[in-house]
């Protein structure tokens, strides 16, 4: 491809993240699986606002963290997501546009109001999310800009759009489009649930266009209906050219036609809160994949920034991913 102005585009949602500790019979008594997202109305995200308890408030999504984590490193990430001209929305723009993402999306002028996600944060730093949709659900092919797309290295897609059936079809045409250009598709599956409602057609997309393949353990065993990790690596060997599976304090393990890697995770003095960590791996592993590091170093900037993100609250870092990567080596 020719000369690209941006590393990464990141399609995704476009939300405020609301974080609280909670305790587990909170989950238990909501019936809420820890570990995983669920989504919600407005009205039942106002009723669990009012209950939980003091919070901290702080830009989110999924890809849209990934983006910010490429730009700590001193990567070229841009970013497409919807949402309204309202206060969370103002929040969202603002803050992503100053850790250094090229945003542009037009926000809704009326209608749904902007994407929030309440974050709830066990003592074992496990993250359940409530997420309500919003405007940053009305994500459609009028917002897929070709020429941002065409001027990527990297289309990256979050698992969670395939909820939303107009904005799945909106990607599937940008999937073409950065093809045609040269540039490559990466997917991350985002979540076990989501995975299991869409497992056909994320078996498509995974086949047809998908490069890079960023998963969990759990993901990747819902994904190929295996009952162990080694099955699910088995099955996932050759369908894409990298796959880069993570397993918490088990390191990660990277996935190519002819190798396998294993890499340790990176050293942590106290678990905080594990949200954002996978969005983070990917994050370092695109900033390596994109200038053109070797798989191994790939995979250690993606362990060293998640570890990073599950070292405080909120998923995004606190500190610059290009100064810690340096330090460290990289």
């Amino acid at each position: 491809m020719s000369e690209a102005r941006f590393d990464v585009v990141g399609i995704g949602s476009a939300i405020v993240d609301i974080l609280a500790h909670t305790e587990d019979s909170f989950l238990s008594n909501h019936e809420a699986p820890k570990g995983t997202m669920l989504w919600v109305e407005e009205d039942q995200s106002d009723a669990l606002y009012k209950e939980i308890g003091p919070a901290i408030e702080a830009s989110g999504g999924s890809a849209a963290n990934t983006m910010a984590g490429i730009a700590s490193f001193g990567g070229k990430p841009a970013f497409i997501g919807k949402t309204k001209q309202d206060q969370l929305g103002a929040i969202f723009a603002h803050d992503i546009r100053a850790v250094g993402v090229h945003y542009e999306t037009e926000p809704l002028q009326e209608g749904l109001a902007s994407a929030r996600c309440i974050i709830l944060v066990t003592p074992d730093a496990q993250r359940t999310m409530f997420t309500y949709l919003g405007a940053s659900g009305s994500l459609s092919a009028s917002d897929m800009d070709p020429d941002l797309i065409a001027a990527s290295k990297v289309l990256y897609i979050e698992g969670y759009q395939w909820d939303l059936p107009e904005t799945k079809t909106a990607i599937i045409e940008a999937c073409k489009v950065v093809g045609r250009a040269g540039g490559k598709v990466a997917l991350t599956l985002s979540d076990p649930f989501v995975v299991e409602r869409h497992r056909n057609d994320l078996f498509d997309l995974v086949n047809e266009y998908v490069d890079i393949l960023f998963a969990n353990e759990q993901e990747i065993t819902t994904l190929f209906r295996s009952n162990t990790f080694d099955g699910a690596v088995e099955a996932i060997d050759g369908r894409v050219e990298i796959a880069a599976l993570t397993r918490g304090e088990d390191g990660a393990v990277t996935v190519t036609k002819d190798k396998l890697i294993q890499t340790p995770a990176a050293p942590v003095k106290k678990v905080v809160d594990t949200t954002g960590a996978g969005d983070l791996y990917a994050a370092g592993f695109l900033f390596g994949h994109t200038r053109g590091d070797d798989l191994k170093t790939c995979a250690n900037l993606g362990a060293l920034a998640a570890a990073e993100v599950i070292s405080h609250m909120g998923a995004r870092p606190e500190l610059s991913l290009k100064d810690l990567a340096q330090k460290n080596g990289f």
